[in-house]
């Protein structure tokens, strides 16, 4: 390929990795979604690369890049940085390829893939404490030893193999009009919109990044990557402090925008994922449903959110059910000043049971600088219904002579 190829020298690129992929990575499903396309007011559908082999996208570039290594190359095994989902793709590429890998993680790394990235075979080494740093340690080892280092999206062939989807989602819904997509390095959302664009569609594509580690728009702005200044998600599979050189210009010619979510909007898109479509995603997975449902009204339907990955700590996913719970009201945690005697906290409790209140959690505290010799303040938890229940709970408290203190 040339070192400026046309658009259609991209799309043979991408339709050579389909074909390198056959019979290697799936081909996921497309999942309607009534619930959200009620609110969108047309058809939602998921790209459900949560359900991929190795739970992520991350098959379908490591795999292509690999094979398209000469066997002296692969002799030599390869190196790869990643917080899990690169990892575990890379890890998997090289044991269906006979080749040895070695991958740095960060210190922190979600157990489970770390497990799963030592179950394919995987050599790990855990350095730093976001991936920039596991990149510069690959780096460093694969000029010490030879070894070709797989980077997770600055490279062509890991962009074309993440284009399949692209490919994918045409063949399931030829007439999207707008495609969302999680954004860490880039090399996902710069294959797919090449993909579309090389199949003339002309769907508005929308990348989405975590607000704490968002470093493409800042770096569309002034026309080329920019480190991101802080770097503070629950969302590690996007958590990337500089975009890629690579995928950067394909996001540049062939993206329409790049929107950011918080903390919370990814905890709900992901509690909504659970209950609703019954799909488990990790955080970074739900990061475009998490901006569809801010802003259902900016999405021309047919809409296709990507779910880039589903590998998620259990123990993450129990604090991220509690937070996406408090985002969405059905969690309330309050102070309340009652009388210390009997039968004070049988009235107050009380109120909540009229209010079909589930009390989840009571604490006394009678020593503060604050309360009379005759009050005693009771820290609550209760679970609720939504957010208008959990303004009729206050309500009825605060209608019954309760001091709420948040």
């Amino acid at each position: 390929m040339s070192t400026d190829p046309t658009l259609a020298e991209l799309l043979a690129d991408i339709e050579a990795a389909q074909q390198t992929l056959d019979g290697i990575a799936r081909v996921t499903p497309m999942e309607g979604s009534r619930w959200l396309s009620s609110r969108v007011r047309g058809p939602v559908h998921f790209k459900c690369e949560n359900l991929q082999r190795a739970g992520s996208f991350k098959i379908r570039g490591a795999y292509v890049r690999l094979s398209r290594l000469s066997a002296e190359e692969r002799a030599r095994g390869v190196v790869a940085a990643s917080a899990g989902n690169h990892a575990q793709g890379v890890a998997l590429a090289a044991h269906l390829l006979d080749t040895k890998s070695t991958v740095f993680m960060p210190n922190g790394a979600p157990i489970p893939k770390e497990n799963a990235t030592r179950a394919y075979g995987a050599d790990i080494r855990f350095t730093g404490t976001v991936i920039d740093d596991c990149i510069e340690a690959a780096t460093e080892l694969a000029k010490e030893t030879g070894a070709i280092l797989i980077h997770p999206f600055d490279h062509a062939d890991i962009v074309a193999g993440q284009g399949t989807v692209g490919l994918e989602i045409l063949a399931k819904v030829p007439d999207v009009k707008t495609v969302l997509v999680p954004v860490g390095g880039g090399g996902l959302i710069a294959g797919i919109a090449t993909a579309l664009r090389a199949k003339g569609s002309k769907a508005r594509i929308v990348g989405v990044q975590a607000s704490g580690a968002a470093a493409y728009p800042l770096s569309l702005k002034v026309g080329h990557p920019v480190a991101a200044k802080a770097m503070a998600t629950m969302a590690d599979g996007i958590a990337v402090g500089l975009p890629g050189t690579v995928p950067f210009g394909l996001v540049q010619r062939y993206v329409d925008d790049v929107v950011t979510v918080s903390e919370d909007s990814l905890s709900k898109a992901l509690l909504l994922l659970l209950e609703r479509a019954k799909l488990v995603t990790e955080p970074a997975g739900a990061a475009a449903v998490a901006a569809l449902v801010d802003a259902p009204e900016t999405y021309e339907a047919p809409v296709v959110a990507v779910l880039s990955g589903g590998n998620i700590d259990p123990l993450l996913l129990m604090r991220v059910i509690r937070s996406g719970m408090a985002a969405a009201g059905r969690y309330l945690s309050f102070r309340v000043r009652i009388p210390d005697t009997p039968g004070g906290l049988a009235g107050m409790l009380g109120e909540l049971a009229a209010a079909e209140a589930n009390v989840l959690d009571v604490v006394h505290e009678r020593t503060s600088a604050t309360l009379h010799l005759d009050e005693v303040e009771v820290a609550l938890q209760v679970e609720t219904r939504g957010a208008t229940h959990k303004e009729g709970i206050l309500s009825r408290l605060r209608a019954a002579g309760y001091v709420v203190i948040f």
